[in-house]
């Protein structure tokens, strides 16, 4: 029976524990922190002399950590791209901007726990030669700006924080920056923009690769909140025994987020590529299976921006064997392991760990309308396909769904999603499109049904499906 392996949320939800510094010194609290800063030098058989922070920096990609927050990309290798010759400061964010529709696996962390997310932070600094840092929290979650405040002033209070940390010679400071709301300030360059004062709009990579230009034009590393905490568990059982848990490049264990038409919503952490997507949704000890007399329709693996799974899609998956060779086999969606490289494979992504539930009682059109209105409401407006063909989208959409479809609408939004990808400085274009072109395409006959109706309703003439310039903005 798969269960859940808590590493992250190993304390989390006991009762008697809480947020405050006792309570996480009385569980170990800042024992790995004291280890790592105590490290001595190690000479490798090359004969090379590691640091402390290079042998933490050795660990963590020797631990085959991906970020936790939508592109899962390695930890270990971002670090790598930082020059610490080049005289520079280097600065290091924890991304708290948890904006992804249906992600709420930070706010537990935050919440709950977050000297562990400084300790994880304060670990990250000293291995990159980092003094100066910033939490950066989406601006609604004011409680959770108050808890890491109080937190961190605990923390320098005791020594783990500012000159010369628990006597070792090392200086760190950390802030806390709250943003305005913004979705877009989960993309890392928007989200150092804003950081500056600036209005948030991404910048052109290359050249502003935040390794090499991030904040105040100098090396960045921008880490997710659970990539973050991750690091103090690697310190402290190794990066060859943490790559042990999950899958070959997929280690470690993942914060999920489920959400849905489910009968036991929650957050969940699992070693990851260990659980499939059925045993998530239906397994008892997860999701619990749908509500009574539902049967599961389409499920959303990881965050609104993701591609749509369909009931009963069968995907091809390629396994490379411990002889180098690559095998091919065929899984159902409920037998799809729920890490990265598969549900890549898929077709979708695993996105910052959110999975949406949707039943046969669901209204797809409504649902997607619901996806289109929220990006066309967070385009920052910088990139004109996007800025125009988001708002357009959600306008084909609002109208459908107020007795206005055209049995062409569905091919139309394919001809605007497909406008959209791959024509924008960041990713949001790609969030916009995806869900779009993966219902649409996906269900196709729901929305041409959708449309038909409307269209006999009230004798309209078939074939126009152009929007209106007269038709309402959902914004206005």
């Amino acid at each position: 029976m798969p269960q859940e392996h808590r590493l992250i949320l190993k304390h989390v939800d006991q009762p008697g524990y809480t947020p405050n510094l006792d309570s996480y010194l009385r569980h170990g609290g800042y024992d790995v922190l004291r280890k790592a800063l105590s490290l001595p030098p190690k000479t490798t058989a090359d004969g090379r002399t590691l640091s402390g922070p290079e042998q933490l920096r050795q660990e963590v990609t020797l631990s085959g950590l991906r970020g936790r927050g939508g592109a899962g990309f390695s930890c270990g290798l971002k670090w790598s791209f930082i020059d610490h010759r080049s005289g520079r400061p280097v600065y290091l964010i924890g991304n708290a901007d948890e904006s992804e529709p249906g992600t709420f696996k930070d706010k537990q962390i935050l919440y709950k726990d977050p000297h562990q997310l400084i300790e994880g932070m304060i670990l990250s600094c000293y291995a990159n030669n980092v003094h100066l840092a910033y939490l950066y929290i989406r601006g609604e979650f004011v409680e959770g700006a108050r808890l890491l405040n109080r937190a961190l002033a605990d923390a320098r209070a005791q020594g783990f924080l500012g000159k010369n940390v628990l006597g070792s010679g090392y200086d760190l400071e950390i802030h806390v920056h709250r943003g305005a709301g913004a979705y877009i300030c989960g993309e890392e360059t928007g989200l150092i923009e804003s950081l500056e004062g600036k209005r948030p709009y991404p910048r052109i990579k290359p050249p502003y690769f935040p390794a090499v230009l991030g904040l105040y034009l100098c090396p960045t590393i921008v880490n997710n909140v659970e990539t973050l905490c991750a690091v103090k568990h690697i310190v402290a059982m190794g990066g060859a025994e943490y790559a042990k848990l999950g899958a070959p490049n997929n280690t470690g264990t993942r914060i999920v987020s489920l959400s849905g038409q489910v009968k036991r919503p929650g957050y969940y952490e699992i070693e990851i590529g260990k659980v499939t997507l059925g045993q998530l949704l239906f397994d008892p000890a997860f999701g619990g299976g749908m509500r009574e007399g539902r049967k599961l329709k389409a499920v959303i693996p990881g965050g609104a921006s993701a591609k749509v799974f369909k009931a009963g899609e069968r995907f091809k998956l390629q396994r490379r064997n411990l002889d180098g060779a690559t095998t091919t086999t065929e899984v159902e969606l409920l037998d799809l392991p729920y890490d990265f490289d598969s549900l890549n494979q898929a077709g979708s992504m695993s996105g910052s760990g959110a999975i949406i539930v949707l039943d046969d009682s669901a209204d797809l059109v409504r649902a997607l309308a619901n996806i289109a209105e929220f990006y066309a409401h967070e385009s920052c407006g910088q990139c004109t396909p996007c800025r125009e063909g988001a708002l357009w989208i959600s306008k084909v959409l609002r109208r459908m769904t107020h007795g206005g479809g055209r049995k062409q609408d569905a091919d139309y939004l394919l001809h605007i999603a497909r406008n959209l990808q791959g024509r924008t400085v960041c990713a949001f274009g790609e969030a916009c499109a995806w869900p779009v072109l993966s219902f649409v395409t996906k269900f196709k006959e729901e929305f041409e049904t959708r449309g038909a109706a409307d269209e006999a309703k009230d004798h309209r003439p078939a074939g126009r499906a152009a929007e209106p310039r007269s038709a309402a903005s959902p914004h206005r």
